[in-house]
Formats: structure tokens, C-alpha cells, sequence
């Protein structure tokens, strides 16, 4: 079983496939939209905690930027008539602590907005989950809140959200580009945040 890699992305498709280069081996491998913004990246290798997936037919890698989000995925997968895709794309469209608060507040409305996710699979992820989850996703803590945010910076993580970013990301590549938000024109820092979004 593969549970962790280092490699560089050498291919990524919008679908969240990436190939991941690891001693000149490419791993194909699955990731949440945005995993590769959230990832930790050591000299420009990208590490990804990995769950593997084996069927009968077949033998998929699931990478996530965090542990808490592959043990999140694990306990999706852990609910009747979850499969791997479906809790992918629950992770590309909600972070844990988002997850959490829908699941939580009992938010079938929020949990029936992501793809392939219908009233009764949204019942399903409250039923099972709700007692679960919040135990699971206390690492995820949302960080103290911080000093006021400037207009620019504003403006740049409100684009980066529309654009389908979660706030966390935008905000971690925001932050990233320092005092240069404050200087440079929208479009150049739109430019420079997705970089480093991956």
C-alpha cells in the first residue's frame, strides 16, 4: 500500500488527476481540486498523504495536502454507497471544516449543492456522520482571527473565491504575496497568486 509520496507534478488535468514524478516513476494519482495550492512543497516536490484504492479491476492513488483530509475521505468512504469519486468530489467542493459545520447544523440544502450529492445521500452524510466527523475534524480548527484585512487584499481573495478557490487558499496565497498586494495592479497579483496556487 502506497500511503505517502514526494514527487513533482508534471501533469495535472482539470478532472484533479495529477502525475506525480517520484524517482522517475509518475504516479497517476487523484487529488481534491486545489490539493496542489494546499499541499506542503519541500525544494519543489509536492507531498501528498495517499490512500489507496485497490478493485478487482483496478489499483487508484487518492492524494490529499493534509492527513485530516484523507482520514475525512476514509470516513466518507466508510458510509453506504459512498464510493471513492463521490467523496472526492465532496472534498473538492467543501474543506473539513466546512464539511463539518453542514454536517453539524444538519445543512442538507449545503450538502445537496455539490455534485452527485442528492437530498438522500445528503440525509445519509448527517446520519452517519454527525457524530463522527466533529471528533475528526477538531484538528481543523478555523485560525484566530486576524487584523483587519485591506481593500486590495480584499478584492484579490474575493476574485480567487469566484474563481472557485476556497477561502483558506486564497487567503494562504494572498498572504504569500506580502506587501506586494498593496503596490501591484489587480491583474498582476491575480496572476502571481494563481502561480502559487499551483
Amino acid at each position: 500500500m502506497i500511503g505517502w509520496l514526494r514527487g513533482r507534478v508534471v501533469a495535472e488535468e482539470p478532472t484533479g488527476v495529477l502525475v506525480v514524478d517520484v524517482g522517475g516513476v509518475g504516479y497517476e494519482v487523484n487529488a481534491p481540486l486545489g490539493a496542489v495550492g494546499r499541499a506542503a512543497s519541500v525544494n519543489g516536490e509536492l507531498e501528498l498523504f495517499v490512500h489507496t484504492h485497490v478493485r478487482e479491476d483496478a489499483l487508484d492513488l487518492f492524494g490529499f495536502p493534509t492527513e485530516l483530509d484523507r482520514r475525512v475521505f476514509r470516513l466518507l468512504l466508510s458510509i453506504p454507497n459512498v464510493g471513492p469519486k463521490t467523496a472526492l468530489g465532496v472534498l473538492s467542493a467543501l474543506s473539513v471544516s466546512e464539511l463539518s459545520r453542514a454536517v453539524g447544523a444538519g445543512d442538507l440544502a449545503r450538502l445537496s449543492k455539490v455534485p452527485g450529492i442528492g437530498k438522500k445521500t445528503a440525509e445519509r452524510f448527517v446520519l452517519e456522520l454527525k457524530d463522527k466527523l466533529p471528533s475528526v475534524a477538531a484538528d481543523d480548527a478555523a485560525p484566530p482571527p486576524r487584523g483587519p484585512v485591506s481593500d486590495a487584499k480584499q478584492r484579490l481573495m474575493s476574485a480567487l473565491t469566484n474563481m472557485g478557490y476556497r477561502a483558506g487558499e486564497a487567503e494562504r496565497a494572498v498572504d504569500g504575496l506580502g506587501s506586494k498586494v498593496e503596490e501591484a495592479t489587480i491583474g498582476d497579483l491575480l496572476k502571481d497568486a494563481l502561480a502559487r496556487l499551483g
